[in-house]
């Protein structure tokens, strides 16, 4: 896969990063997404300058992965690098005003939604299971996110403290959230993992179910009803 090298990333301290947020699908049809709002920004050790013929090999300032910029002697290994998205978003606010921080993070999540509707039809559909995926987002001067890959599995090994805990906590509400109560006497739910109807599971939130309808006036259509805008309101400053 070829695509477009971002030549004019958002900087933060001079230096280029990129995201990794989480996304949890319990259903393609009806398709049903949550989104894990404790994602992370993974930075880069060395301040960035522009691709160019010197500098193209050096991936200490074009490659954001951690298992690269581990190696590096800048790297540190109390934060590896990271920040979380809620602290990032916080810094944007700050930064660049509270309703362009509003409008990244709606692009943000309408990406996870195109994407996933995307692969719908082909994806397989067995009503008993469910996928978390990893998605890598960059963020340019502009504010305009960009999907980078998404990765279905994607590695939940630590690298911090901090990174153990955000893992731990998602994979217990990953279980929350698809494992039916009555489990394993799965009379009633049948076995289900989109039996779940709570909006706020832990740290993850639905922002999309087709069963219900809830989002795709607001991803799909481009406006929403009056009970959604009263949703979004609530869910669209989660990250404070």
């Amino acid at each position: 896969i070829i695509s477009k090298y971002i030549n004019d990333p958002l900087l933060i301290g001079g230096k280029k990063f990129d995201l990794r947020l989480y996304v949890l699908v319990t259903s393609y049809r009806p398709l049903k997404i949550y989104f894990n709002k404790e994602g992370f920004a993974r930075f880069c050790n060395a301040k960035y300058t522009s691709a160019n013929a010197t500098n193209i090999d050096n991936m200490y300032i074009h490659l954001t992965n951690v298992a690269i910029q581990k190696h590096g002697k800048d790297y540190n290994e109390k934060h590896g690098n990271k920040w979380s998205f809620r602290h990032l978003m916080f810094h944007l606010e700050a930064t660049k005003g509270h309703d362009a921080a509003r409008s990244l993070f709606h692009q943000i999540l309408s990406i996870f939604v195109y994407q996933c509707k995307a692969v719908q039809n082909v994806m397989i559909n067995d009503k008993h299971c469910f996928e978390c995926y990893g998605f890598d987002i960059m963020i340019d001067k502009q504010l305009k996110p960009w999907l980078i890959e998404v990765n279905a599995s994607p590695s939940l090994t630590s690298t911090t403290h901090k990174d153990r805990i955000l893992k731990t906590n998602m994979i217990n509400d990953i279980i929350e959230t698809v494992v039916p109560p009555d489990f394993p006497d799965t009379k009633i739910s049948r076995g289900f993992t989109n039996w779940n109807q709570k909006p706020v599971v832990g740290n993850f939130e639905l922002i999309y179910d087709e069963g219900t309808g809830f989002g795709v006036n607001r991803f799909l259509v481009g406006q929403s009803s009056g009970k959604e805008k009263v949703d979004t309101k609530q869910r669209m400053g989660r990250w404070r």
